[in-house]
């Protein structure tokens, strides 16, 4: 029996690796000093964020990267990127541009990640951690290749908890019954909303060394005190 196939609609990964590649580039052209890149630097890191969740996906689902089946993906990451690069140009200020492209990104491949591992056969949570890596994998190919300390592991970033509430709220959907395409726009707009908040509120999840004061904190204050 022939495994099932899964085919995401060439115009909406188009899209993805198009703001992926855009969101790269912006990101890139805002160094100064000694980390500044030229056009060939930032254009590459359009291209890694482009399509770097794309390929990650495809890998762990073992099955043969999309976006090396086409002329298409490669040249609009390209494309997308030198077009980051003019926009960078106009836009003083480019915070608030990457921030929203890059929470409509992770969205966008958390769900295509989800959504072909869960129509491939995979269970509810290999699916949502395969949408995960497939959300996370362009920004961490990106911090890897300019040698910046990886955002998703830091305080301050909730990159790879909007995907995973995202793609588990995907998959959860799709277990119930609700249309994978329907699934999927929740999942992107869940992901999205919570990244923006997340940056808007400045909300993280807690400091390790946080927790670590608090249980000392209470393991001391059960130590009597003897004043003079």
């Amino acid at each position: 029996m022939n495994e099932p196939v899964f085919v995401i609609p060439l115009w909406a990964d188009l899209t993805a690796v198009g703001l992926g590649g855009i969101q790269g580039a912006l990101f890139a052209s805002g160094f100064r000093g000694e980390r500044r890149l030229d056009m060939l630097g930032v254009a590459i890191i359009g291209v890694v964020v482009g399509m770097g969740g794309g390929l990650i996906r495809d890998l762990l689902l073992n099955v043969s990267p999309t976006t090396l089946q086409s002329n298409w993906y490669l040249l609009t990451a390209t494309g997308a990127a030198l077009f980051g690069m003019l926009l960078a140009g106009v836009f003083q200020r480019l915070n608030a541009v990457i921030v929203g492209l890059d929470a409509l990104v992770i969205g966008l491949f958390g769900a295509f990640g989800t959504s072909k591992a869960l129509v491939l056969g995979l269970p509810l949570v290999p699916a949502v951690f395969v949408g995960v890596c497939s959300a996370v994998g362009g920004g961490i190919l990106r911090d890897m290749i300019m040698g910046l300390p990886v955002a998703i592991m830091h305080v301050g970033s909730l990159y790879a908890v909007a995907a995973g509430v995202g793609c588990l709220v995907l998959a959860s959907a799709h277990e119930l019954g609700v249309n994978i395409v329907v699934a999927a726009i929740i999942g992107i707009v869940v992901t999205a909303v919570i990244r923006l908040l997340a940056v808007i509120f400045d909300i993280s999840l807690p400091e390790q060394r946080a927790l670590y004061r608090r249980k000392v904190a209470v393991e001391t204050s059960t130590i009597p005190i003897v004043k003079p």
